[in-house]
């Protein structure tokens, strides 16, 4: 059998369990430099307030419904969604982390459990131990488990949070009320396809030939079909190393000058380094991007990228940054105003197995150098040592005009009992 457990509402649910006042009331959560709503409580949905709506239209719609309108508090969010994850793998060893605030799990060798007793269990313990509610949706797939963990979400008074899809019976009556545009997997595309086959639930889709879904759409649909037939064709998906490591923000504000640009691309280059050694990779090549606001049609528009090849595998973020610096400037123009940056490392082979050149290599120094680095910044759980030419206070300048304080992962934070 497998589970998903989906924390609810999960930014917001992070916020209220901080400060109490926030509960039953309308909360929404917005996005990198206070665009658009990204989160909403359950009273903000009832009210009207949609996913993504640009906070500068509906600032006043905000006012008017008193909706309690927040800045993302990132490293509250991680550290919170690191405990829940932490705790899913008490009930089970196999767990795949899907994404910040859910995760798929596998009972292999559960058949004698009471899964319905068990799933109350997991939810209990979270909402205890962490103030998160969560869903918990069980099934024989993964598939499954998804369309249960909505089942389980929609109707929450009457199934106290945990659904059960155990029996055909169960699995018939769940996928004839799934939409299909409510299946998991199913992007806008494939959904148009399904649609003019004249699929409108996700019991339609299982009943098209297993043979015309794999030839016409693809393995990895005809996979979703099988899973939601009761057969499971999608497994957990183990940790792998990404062949690939971008950093890409948009700025508080637009940038001409080259010195806050150089400031920035040197802060996400060393990001990016950082999550190189993380999982024991170095890089051959660096891509730099740089936008200009494509928002602003009044202004002239530059957007461009420059592609550096290194002379010898890498994570070192000396090297890295000082590549990514140089190439941002040679690709800058003066008179722009900029508003997106990135950095891209590709290329990556395992830091202990890559071809050496005979002529260049890296300075020995900089590896128990970056080692010392890393042990002292996980060590304060924040990234206190910098290069130089990078801000010493913030890591991602971000407008957050009405961010929360990081209750769990700064010391001055710390809410204090008196």
């Amino acid at each position: 059998m497998f589970a998903l457990v989906d924390c609810n509402n999960f930014y917001t649910s992070c916020e209220r369990v901080f400060n109490p006042n926030l509960r039953n009331k309308p909360v929404a959560i917005l996005s990198n430099n206070d665009g658009c709503v990204i989160s909403r409580s359950d009273e903000a949905k009832e009210i009207g307030l949609p996913m993504g709506a640009p906070i500068f239209k509906w600032e006043n719609y905000c006012k008017q419904h008193n909706i309690e309108v927040i800045s993302s508090n990132y490293p509250l969010y991680g550290d919170m969604s690191d405990r829940v994850m932490k705790i899913l793998s008490q009930f089970t060893p196999n767990v795949e982390i899907y994404s910040i605030d859910e995760a798929f799990l596998q009972f292999k060798g559960f058949e004698n459990y009471d899964f319905d007793v068990y799933g109350h269990d997991i939810r209990n313990r979270i909402l205890q131990w962490t103030g998160i509610p969560t869903c918990v949706g069980i099934a024989p797939t993964k598939a499954l488990s998804k369309v249960a963990n909505k089942i389980a979400r929609k109707f929450l008074k009457e199934t106290g949070g945990v659904y059960i899809i155990d029996s055909e019976e169960k699995r018939l009556k769940a996928l004839k009320w799934t939409p299909i545009e409510k299946i998991w997997g199913i992007g806008h595309g494939l959904q148009k396809k399904l649609k003019a086959a004249g699929c409108k639930k996700a019991y339609d889709f299982t009943q098209l030939d297993s043979t015309m879904v794999r030839k016409k759409y693809s393995i990895t649909v005809w996979k979703l079909q099988q899973d939601l037939l009761g057969k499971s064709s999608i497994t957990l998906e183990e940790d792998k190393a990404r062949k690939a490591i971008a950093t890409t923000r948009s700025f508080e504000y637009t940038y001409a000058d080259i010195e806050n640009i150089k400031e920035r691309i040197s802060t996400f280059a060393v990001n990016c380094a950082e999550k190189l050694r993380k999982q024991g990779s170095c890089c051959h090549m660096i891509v730099v991007l740089l936008r200009s606001d494509r928002h602003k049609h009044n202004q002239e528009q530059h957007r461009v990228s420059k592609t550096v090849i290194l002379p010898f595998p890498t994570n070192s973020s000396l090297t890295i940054s000082k590549a990514a610096v140089a190439a941002v400037q040679t690709i800058f123009k003066s008179g722009i105003k900029y508003k997106r940056a990135g950095v891209i490392l590709t290329g990556l082979v395992p830091e202990d197995n890559f071809q050496l050149d005979l002529f260049t290599k890296e300075d020995p120094k900089h590896k128990p150098l970056m080692n010392a680095i890393d042990q002292i910044n996980k060590k304060y759980k924040s990234n206190q040592v910098k290069l130089g030419n990078q801000d010493l206070e913030r890591t991602w300048k971000m407008r957050q005009e009405r961010l929360t304080p990081k209750y769990t992962t700064n010391i001055n934070d710390i809410i204090v009992v008196k």
